[in-house]
């Protein structure tokens, strides 16, 4: 099993945690879609499922048991599958729009783009979703929050700092099946008490796994309280990047 593949199991270790503490999606990104048959790859708990139910019929891939469960609660109107959708038998009838919120990274380089226009009609669309932390909100915090990482993960390179969401490079596969991709970005702040953020870190799949989890957020958690008086505020950058598919065929 490699990394990849590992670390995108972990997020159903604690389901509750994850549907309470994850952010969801600026609205106004959703009015850019449409249906009426949609895909939706990876929903965790359905924070952007809920929303694309308006949108037309949902069939939700989720790989978690667990995820899968509460995105059924979350949007019940959706019909949500569990499977890995790398492997899932594509239904006969194509979609309109394919999307992926904060997981199309989690799916084979090689082959994803070929996956997803072969669930796709000929001009459908691939809608891809992805959340970045950028700088902003409490900046010195960003700064501050480094000494606990240098402390406690050997991975974190020194003096890494957040980057302001312009340079955040606008990345979608490059693809003989899509057209030209077409990119929207909403910057965004969300505040934190230290117990609501202690909650979010222990949602992130290289903090479940790191060996000294518990003393990292034990020391960023004192961090907010002693330096920030329980109060944060995160800066986040959501992309939306969708493209046509250009192929007629669907390659199953």
């Amino acid at each position: 099993m490699t990394d990849r593949e590992h670390l995108r199991t972990t997020f159903g270790q604690d389901a509750a945690r994850y549907h309470r503490a994850r952010p969801g999606y600026p609205a106004e990104l959703f009015s850019l879609l449409s249906g009426p048959r949609i895909l939706e790859i990876g929903p965790g708990t359905g924070q952007a499922t809920l929303p694309l139910t308006s949108l037309g019929d949902v069939t939700a891939v989720e790989l978690s048991p667990d995820l899968a469960a509460l995105a059924r609660v979350h949007a019940p109107a959706a019909e949500v599958v569990v499977a890995d959708f790398e492997v899932w038998p594509l239904p006969e009838e194509p979609f309109d729009l394919v999307v992926s919120a904060t997981a199309f990274h989690w799916l084979d380089p090689a082959t994803r783009m070929a996956r997803c226009a072969a669930a796709l009609r000929p001009g459908g669309v691939l809608a891809v979703i992805s959340t970045h932390h950028v700088a902003g909100g409490t900046e010195q915090f960003s700064v501050d929050v480094q000494e606990c990482y240098e402390r406690w993960d050997p991975t974190t390179p020194p003096g890494l700092r957040l980057s302001p969401a312009a340079d955040v490079p606008r990345e979608f596969d490059e693809s003989a099946f899509f057209g030209e991709p077409e990119f929207h970005r909403y910057e965004w702040d969300l505040a934190y008490s230290t117990e609501t953020y202690v909650d979010l870190l222990l949602t992130y799949s290289n903090h479940i796994t790191l060996p000294d989890r518990d003393r990292l957020v034990a020391d960023i958690g004192r961090l907010i309280d002693t330096r920030y008086d329980g109060r944060i505020v995160k800066r986040y950058m959501t992309q939306l990047a969708f493209a046509r598919s250009s192929r007629a065929d669907r390659a199953r």
